[in-house]
């Protein structure tokens, strides 16, 4: 009896001081804290689109959210170096970074976007920009996205250093093309008459990166996981909708 009493306090301590289970240790995730709205800090508190987001994969897969801001250029070497588990900085699917990392199912879908003035029924998207005059900012790649169409000879573009809402929402210009998850927040921030025409012309997707390990890929599987079950019930949605105005986690 004495034997098998030991036996069983002997069996107690070694549960109770075994290590947590992988379930049970913190998600780790690294971002800038300095990209409004997506991960900026407020009165010292972490703040954002991406911080929602997480905070709900968090509570989804049952784990708590460690946050490690660092400078962005300095994101990807904390992740090699194993002292994070992800990034969550909007972070854009590449065929380079595809070689280097895995990744999670987009969580953001961002591309060229069509912008009107609210009303303009006769742009519903990129197809009806010919004979019109579209405005884009100086030194971003959608003119050239814009010269590549096969009708971009029936286009009058304009660049501009700043204001192309403005003259949009002014009736100046016919349409501006921009990304969509700048031009969504741009609508919903200032109190300009504009809409968003038809879906954008191009896609850029963002998602998260994980190391290409065991641990790494399992990690992923855990978020994509937790990304389907967040996209059903809605609640990507309204985070977006919440930030954005619109619904930036659907293509």
């Amino acid at each position: 009896m004495k034997t098998l009493l030991i036996n069983t306090l002997l069996t107690m301590v070694l549960l109770t001081s075994a290590p947590l289970s992988a379930q049970d240790d913190p998600l780790r995730v690294g971002m800038s804290g300095q990209y409004f709205p997506f991960t900026f800090v407020e009165q010292d508190e972490l703040k954002g689109f991406d911080v929602d987001v997480m905070d709900a994969i968090g509570e989804e897969m049952g784990r708590d959210i460690q946050y490690e801001t660092a400078n962005f250029s300095g994101l990807f070497g904390m992740l090699e170096s194993g002292r994070i588990d992800t990034v969550a900085n909007q972070i854009t699917i590449t065929e380079e970074r595809q070689k280097a990392y895995i990744f999670s199912d987009p969580y953001v879908y961002d591309g060229a976007q069509v912008v009107t003035k609210e009303g303009n029924n006769e742009i519903k998207g990129v197809e009806d920009l010919k004979g019109k005059t579209v405005a884009v900012n100086l030194g971003s790649n959608f003119e050239a996205l814009l010269r590549e169409l096969p009708y971009a000879d029936q286009i009058d573009i304009k660049t501009y250093d700043s204001n192309i809402e403005r003259d949009t929402a002014l009736g100046r210009v016919d349409a501006f093309v921009m990304d969509r998850v700048s031009a969504s927040q741009i609508i919903k921030d200032k109190p300009l008459p504009l809409a968003l025409a038809g879906p954008t012309f191009s896609q850029i997707t963002n998602a998260y990166p994980f190391r290409d390990t065991d641990e790494g890929r399992a990690l992923r599987d855990e978020v994509n996981q937790a990304l389907a079950a967040l996209r059903e019930d809605g609640t990507l949605k309204e985070i977006s909708e919440r930030w954005f105005g619109t619904d930036i986690t659907r293509p």
